[in-house]
């Protein structure tokens, strides 16, 4: 479960991480009474969107005054960003930046442990920092037991290269972010930009958090961002259908049996989106596990085609226990089922048990929006072109 930024600042804030005064606002006229409430003369104005991007979209503006805040919240509130309609804002008091820093704490699933990352270059698109200058950016594994402790976060700020003046500040703030990311069962935590003021303060300026929906029922607070969320409205809608969903913020829709399938098959589908326009990479995970039926198989495509991100799918298959016989006899009739609601193309790459019975069902059937591959390389660059094209 992704958190909206005024919510990620609102668990940062309860978890003793310094913060600037957050205030949020779904009208104009709400936006005002906002600034009013901050007291401060310049404000920022961001939207409350999941999804990066934000400020090269006209999403983040200064405001000062009541009249340039009711235009600029008005402007805001009127965008949609990369699908996601502007629903909400937030206003804080414009900051004094000095320095940019960079640092998160997240789950390595390569490594099966937790990853802290760091850089003294903070503000920029990290995924960026790490592909043309890695040697910027500092990785240190976690003990999941022991976390951030202060030698650990001495570490952590000495080999990112922090000044020595910086350290005892930051050193606090990183150990405070990592009491956040345990007590919120948080598979993300991310501070892009962590701020050094004019006056010296550190301050966590912009968060990003990703909560592990497998705790939610240790958290019943949790409630109250479901209710925020509409992306979250997906993969409500999946759970009550029995889904194993999760929505990310890409254009290719992918469908497979098994956790470990349809993880190796996100990898897949994000490298061969590299090279193309718009880069297309995963929009969900969805595991409809050993069943295939023409009802789960109707379930998750249309879940997968009503996130108006998704421009292509892919379905991934190993027949095991359910033959691809079964499976591909199952997307047709969820077609069927489907109607009109199926608009988009779907990519089929089938191996396993009755593989050769499956192809020849899916040719037989002759459907315009399917095209069959037969490895699952050749299929995610097929899903992924598919979706360069729709953009």
């Amino acid at each position: 479960m992704d958190l909206l930024e005024y919510q990620a600042r609102d668990l940062f804030e309860r978890g003793g991480v310094p913060v600037l005064a957050g205030r949020t606002a779904t009208t104009p006229q709400e936006a005002v009474e906002a600034y009013k409430s901050l007291g401060a003369d310049l404000a920022v104005v961001k939207a409350q969107v999941r999804t990066g991007g934000r400020g090269k979209a006209g999403g983040v503006k200064l405001a000062r005054g009541e009249e340039a805040v009711l235009k600029t919240a008005t402007e805001i509130l009127n965008l949609t960003i990369k699908e996601h309609r502007v629903e909400t804002v937030m206003l804080s008091p414009a900051a004094d930046i000095a320095e940019e820093f960079y640092f998160s704490i997240l789950l390595d699933r390569a490594s099966g442990g937790y990853l802290a990352m760091c850089s003294v270059e903070g503000g920029v698109e990290i995924e960026t920092l790490a592909l043309e200058r890695p040697e910027a950016l500092v990785k240190v594994p976690l003990d999941p037991v022991e976390g951030i402790t202060p030698a650990v976060a001495a570490r952590i700020v000495e080999e990112a290269g922090f000044l020595p003046d910086d350290h005892g500040p930051i050193v606090e703030v990183l150990q405070q972010l990592w009491q956040v990311f345990r007590e919120a069962d948080a598979t993300l935590v991310e501070v892009n930009p962590l701020v050094k003021t004019g006056d010296g303060r550190i301050i966590a300026l912009d968060g990003k958090v990703t909560l592990d929906a497998n705790a939610a029922f240790r958290h019943p607070e949790w409630d109250e961002y479901e209710e925020a969320a509409a992306t979250v409205d997906l993969e409500r809608q999946a759970r009550d259908l029995n889904l194993n969903y999760v929505k990310l913020d890409g254009t290719v829709g992918v469908i497979g049996n098994g956790a470990g399938l349809v993880m190796s098959t996100l990898d897949v589908v994000a490298a061969a989106g590299l090279e193309l326009p718009g880069q297309p990479h995963p929009a969900n995970f969805l595991d409809i596990g050993g069943g295939a039926s023409a009802a789960v198989m109707a379930n998750g495509l249309r879940i997968i085609m009503s996130d108006p991100q998704v421009k292509s799918v892919f379905v991934n298959v190993f027949g095991g226990i359910t033959a691809c016989s079964d499976v591909a006899n199952g997307i047709v009739n969820a077609l069927e089922m489907l109607g009109e609601e199926a608009r988009l193309p779907i990519v089929v790459r089938l191996d396993g048990n009755s593989v050769e019975v499956g192809k020849a069902i899916l040719s037989e059937a002759n459907l315009p929006l399917i095209t069959v591959k037969n490895t699952m390389d050749e299929a995610a660059r097929a899903a992924a072109r598919f979706a360069a094209e729709e953009n």
